[in-house]
């Protein structure tokens, strides 16, 4: 079962825009109440999608270039990105099911 993984700015290039396979970004922070909310959403759909996607995680305390790169106003803020290319911005919490439309209709 695959699980979120956290990365760093210096892991942003290798992990999510060279990856082979599409990559949603979950940007989050440890005070906010929201991305609490959706991490175990995002645990499961990790789970759910396996091999498919990539899960991962970016705390914009420690990554503020990243989130700024990316427009990150709020969080959360999940971007999916499919070959290097950002496909879809989904700003706040989220149901699994709505997650899961937007994923389906981007890969």
């Amino acid at each position: 079962m695959s699980k979120p993984i956290e990365i760093n700015e210096q892991q942003f290039q290798e992990k999510v825009l060279d990856s082979r396979e599409p990559v949603l970004v979950d940007f989050w922070a440890d005070w906010c109440g929201p991305c609490r909310m959706v991490a175990p959403v995002l645990e499961e759909i990790a789970g759910d999608y396996g091999e498919k996607i990539k899960v991962v995680k970016v705390n914009v305390d420690e990554s503020p270039a990243t989130a700024s790169r990316y427009g990150v106003m709020s969080i959360p803020t999940m971007i999916l990105f499919k070959n290097g290319e950002l496909l879809s911005t989904i700003v706040g919490f989220r149901q699994k099911e709505e997650l899961k439309k937007i994923i389906d209709s981007n890969i």
